[in-house]
């Protein structure tokens, strides 16, 4: 654990295998403490937790973003680039459907990035991206 604060974000999933192979498998996250009722991962140093909880989640909306419907809410990792492909490319190999394919958004722009969203099983949104140049992620 670094100095810096970590970020704890629980998330509800209506089955905790799935989720353990989504997470565990797919995204290569490493997993903490456990019970029957939820997981901990360790999100690039940010603390994960999937929930059982019978519902499956369903997004509150879509928001328009350039020429996309992102949904809302949804969560992620800031990568760098040759991370955000190579897990774009597993996700691809995994069979991971995409909500908006892997793109460079902004192309151009001081905020350039390239951006893509996907579902875990339990229909909770994912949106990893990777800026071009990181010191731009909240310039104006």
């Amino acid at each position: 654990m670094t100095a810096r604060p970590a970020v704890h974000l629980a998330i509800p999933v209506d089955d905790l295998a799935a989720a353990r192979g989504f997470y565990g498998r797919v995204l290569g996250l490493s997993e903490g403490r456990s019970t029957d009722h939820w997981i901990d991962w360790d999100f690039d140093g940010h603390q994960l937790v999937t929930h059982l909880a019978p519902q499956p989640s369903v997004p509150a909306g879509l928001s328009s973003v350039e020429q996309h419907m992102v949904p809302v809410p949804h969560f992620g990792l800031l990568l760098g680039h040759d991370r955000f492909h190579d897990l774009a490319g597993r996700l691809r190999e995994a069979g991971v459907r995409f909500d908006i394919e892997p793109y460079r958004r902004y192309a151009g722009e001081r905020a350039e990035q390239w951006t893509m969203f996907l579902r875990d099983p339990a229909g909770n949104a994912l949106e990893f991206k990777s800026f071009t140049d990181e010191s731009a992620v909240f310039a104006r």
